[in-house]
């Protein structure tokens, strides 16, 4: 459904991925079971950490604060997600469409600074392991997740405002399934370019600038694992940060496709399979990658499923 030319958009139309009905049923459910595993996977890791006094450490904090995150990551696009992936409609509300946009990419900048602030604590701990406990307090982990938050959620608060400030007169139809940056500039019948470049150039530099941190982060961690005798210890080094590194990985290597790499290179089929993975399918793995390989955590998730 086109709205007119001399009308103004009221909603739009997120096409999803569109095809036959049975396809819509197999998606909606792929879709629900990846966010139940997120929602209990992400809920048993807060309660373990919570209700568990061996996992009152920054490191298990600040992977309660991720999980947090990651819930809510998850929960602005999923619902509205599973309903469309069911509707004929397909329809959401020009205000709950720019409502989507701003938590999305907040969130997943938030996402950044706390991969960040989680590789920061490792190379304290590993690199600096007699000061770690002077340096890394309480307070101090607080003021670091406090502060992810609030760089997460102040980034992309203007330009997405001046986005949202655009004249958009129809078509309203997004062929996606969540509201995004580029779908919604090129239906602006008011095109800025300046908007859409500073906006992408503001993405650049918090998703190069915070990778590249978190690999300089770990490539100390490696050469001071690498310089222990024990190997006991570089086993158990290797395990606390090989979780991370992968969770770094998936998300880092998904977002870069996206927002660092020229447009031009991917279809919009590609583009929906490269955001549903960052945005659905990696949330539903991160907590596996976490607890498989950590002992305190496996032990603390059987007490909170099994008493």
């Amino acid at each position: 459904m086109n709205v007119s030319e001399g009308s103004t958009v009221t909603y739009f139309v997120l096409l999803g991925f569109p095809g036959p009905w049975k396809i819509q049923i197999t998606l909606f459910s792929l879709i629900l079971l990846l966010y139940m595993i997120t929602l209990t996977g992400n809920m048993a890791i807060i309660c373990a950490v919570r209700w568990n006094q061996q996992l009152h450490t920054p490191m298990y904090m600040f992977l309660a604060n991720f999980s947090f995150l990651e819930i809510w990551y998850v929960t602005c696009t999923v619902p509205n997600m599973l309903v469309n992936s069911l509707s004929k409609t397909k329809t959401i509300s020009f205000t709950g469409c720019f409502t989507q946009f701003y938590f999305f990419f907040s969130l997943g900048t938030t996402e950044c600074f706390f991969l960040c602030a989680m590789a920061y604590d490792r190379y304290l701990a590993i690199c600096y392991p007699l000061h770690y406990p002077s340096i890394m307090t309480r307070q101090f982990c607080s003021i670091l997740m406090s502060l992810c938050w609030i760089i997460g959620f102040s980034a992309h608060l203007i330009p997405i405002f001046f986005i949202s400030q655009l004249s958009f007169c129809g078509p309203n139809i997004i062929d996606h399934f969540l509201c995004d940056v580029d779908p919604l500039m090129v239906l602006s019948c008011t095109p800025t370019p300046i908007i859409r470049h500073v906006f992408y150039s503001i993405s650049t530099i918090f998703i190069v600038l915070t990778c590249l941190y978190i690999l300089g982060s770990y490539t100390l961690v490696l050469r001071a694992v690498l310089q222990v005798s024990s190997s006991d210890g570089r086993q158990k080094a290797f395990s606390t940060c090989g979780s991370h590194l992968l969770v770094v990985s998936l998300f880092y290597g998904t977002i870069m496709v996206m927002y660092v790499t020229p447009k031009s290179s991917n279809s919009v089929a590609m583009h929906k399979i490269i955001t549903l993975i960052y945005s659905v399918v990696t949330p539903a793995l991160n907590p596996f990658i976490y607890s498989l390989r950590n002992k305190d955590m496996k032990y603390a998730l059987h007490n909170v499923f099994f008493g």
